[in-house]
C-alpha cells in the first residue's frame, strides 16, 4: 500500500451519532495485558447493499470484541451532496445502535471521499486499525480475487 502523500487532499465528514447511544466507558479489564486491555480499531466499509451488511454482522459477531472501536466508513464521490449525507447519516445510526448491542463497543462514523477502494486505503493509513472489514461488493469470487484492493504477489 503507498503511503498517503504529505500534499494529496484528504477530505472526510465526520457523522455525528446520536446522543442517545452511550459511550461505554472503559472496561475493566485487570487481567488483559497490551493490546486487549486497550482495545483495537475496526474499519468496516459500509454501504446500503446487502453485501455491505452481512460483513458488517460478520465483523461485530466475530471480530469485535469488549473495549474496541468500531470505525464506520462510507466512501463517496462528493462530500457536498447533502441528501446522501442524510441517508448515510440514518444508516450509521443503526448500526452504531446495533455495534453496541451485540458486541458492546464504541462507534465512530465517517464518511470519505474519493474512490471506494483508494478512500478506504487512506483511512486505514491514518487510522492503523487492527482489521478493515469490506463486503464483495457483489462480485463474484474471481471478481474478488482481481480486485485492485488485493496485492497479488509476481510468480517466480
Amino acid at each position: 500500500m503507498d503511503s498517503l502523500m504529505e500534499e494529496e487532499e484528504y477530505n472526510l465528514r465526520e457523522v455525528k451519532l446520536p446522543s442517545l447511544i452511550p459511550v461505554m466507558p472503559e472496561p475493566e479489564l485487570e487481567r488483559e495485558t497490551g493490546e486487549r486491555r486497550r482495545g483495537r480499531d475496526i474499519i468496516i466499509a459500509v454501504d446500503h447493499g446487502p453485501n455491505s451488511k452481512h460483513a458488517f454482522h460478520w465483523a461485530i459477531t466475530h471480530l469485535c470484541r469488549l473495549a474496541d472501536t468500531v470505525h464506520l466508513v462510507h466512501a463517496v464521490s462528493s462530500l457536498k451532496n447533502q441528501i446522501v449525507y442524510d441517508t448515510t447519516q440514518v444508516l450509521m445510526e443503526k448500526l452504531a445502535v446495533e455495534a453496541l448491542e451485540v458486541a458492546m463497543v464504541n462507534s465512530k462514523a465517517r464518511i470519505v471521499e474519493g474512490y471506494v477502494g483508494k478512500a478506504i486505503c487512506k483511512e486505514a493509513e491514518r487510522l492503523k486499525p487492527a482489521a478493515v472489514v469490506i463486503g464483495t461488493r457483489g462480485r463474484s469470487l474471481m471478481q474478488r480475487c482481481h480486485s485492485p484492493l488485493f496485492f497479488h504477489p509476481p510468480n517466480d
